[in-house]
């Protein structure tokens, strides 16, 4: 009998929502962070990896031995190394050199085989050239199998079963909007839909990196891991995948992770600081209502500590001015976080 349904079953665990109060412009919000470091392997891809394992095995079983190869910037293919060990199958990850030193350590001490791709693709990213790795493997190789989380729909669907239910069951009647960060896109896709058949009510937002074509805008440099990409979303092009979109300065969501980091002590990722900087920009801008604000934080800052916390990094960068001009500017603004209390 097949392993890959109970050991897939058995894969996840509900986050925790932390409730903060954001002091800004001297005024303070109630900001929701849906942790999604706890998950098993630190990242809301472990929900994505799920998703998109169950569709591979309905489309085709995954037998021990099989091959799965995907195109990753980190945490998916941290999340597919954890699971396709426990099915007898063998995991190739192909990432570039964004992808923190970190991360390939512990693919590789997870036994996935990992190649680095280390060409860019003209558009401020890795991505384009990631995936034409992946199909030269593919063609390559008939026998291997592409979960494509760029455009497999089981992704959004399985997080509007999972993910959008159990946010907005944590967050309650007081709910008013979601904010989340965009890479694929199939996140806020499932989220969002699953707001418009329960929630009508909440706001969905997406969150996205200047330089990134994601969601819209033009290609530039991107320095956040794990938001944006280099080309626009399959899973976001549908009339209602999203309710608005608010694009984020890099360098200002870095000093948001900073200063949460010093505030509450808590190390959140680059895509997780882009969100809280969204909602601060977009409530401002659009006169919100005093309902909560939640943002989707992808995963927690830990495996970026000699990258987006490093002030070595940032003087290699050449940002390390702009990150410490950034954080006076917000202080200036009365920016401050005061934590509130956590519900699982």
């Amino acid at each position: 009998m097949s392993r890959v349904n109970p050991v897939l079953a058995r894969a996840l665990r509900p986050t925790p929502l932390l409730r903060l109060n954001v002091a800004h412009r001297g005024r303070v919000r109630r900001l929701g962070l849906k942790l999604e470091d706890h998950g098993p392997t630190g990242s809301v891809k472990d929900r994505s990896a799920v998703g998109l394992l169950r569709s591979l095995h309905d489309e085709r079983p995954l037998v021990p031995g099989t091959v799965v190869v995907e195109s990753t910037s980190g945490n998916l293919g941290l999340a597919l190394a954890r699971l396709l060990p426990a099915l007898g199958c063998d995991f190739l990850a192909v990432v570039d050199l964004k992808t923190p030193h970190s991360t390939r350590r512990s693919l590789t001490d997870s036994g996935a085989r990992v190649i680095v791709v280390d060409r860019p693709d003209g558009l401020g990213g890795y991505l384009l050239s990631r995936l034409s790795r992946v199909r030269e493997l593919c063609a390559d190789n008939p026998g291997y199998r592409w979960p494509d989380q760029y455009g497999n729909w089981a992704a959004p669907a399985f997080h509007r079963r999972t993910t959008g239910p159990e946010l907005t069951e944590q967050a309650g009647p007081e709910l008013g909007a979601v904010y989340v960060p965009v890479s694929t896109g199939g996140t806020l896709a499932g989220i969002s839909a699953h707001l418009r058949e329960h929630r009508p009510d909440v706001t969905a937002i997406a969150v996205d990196v200047r330089g990134s074509l994601a969601v819209s805008g033009s290609a530039g440099r991107r320095l956040v891991p794990g938001i944006g990409a280099s080309r626009p979303s399959v899973f976001l092009k549908t009339p209602h995948s999203y309710d608005r979109a608010v694009h984020v300065d890099d360098i200002e969501a870095i000093a948001v992770c900073r200063i949460i980091a010093e505030d509450i002590g808590l190390a959140l990722g680059g895509s997780s600081g882009c969100a809280v900087r969204a909602m601060l920009t977009d409530q401002e801008a659009v006169g919100t209502d005093d309902r909560l604000a939640v943002c989707l934080a992808a995963d927690g800052g830990a495996k970026y500590r000699d990258t987006l916390y490093s002030d070595n990094w940032a003087n290699e960068q050449g940002v390390a001015k702009e990150i410490t001009s950034a954080v006076e500017q917000l202080r200036s603004e009365g920016l401050f976080f005061d934590r509130k209390h956590q519900e699982h």
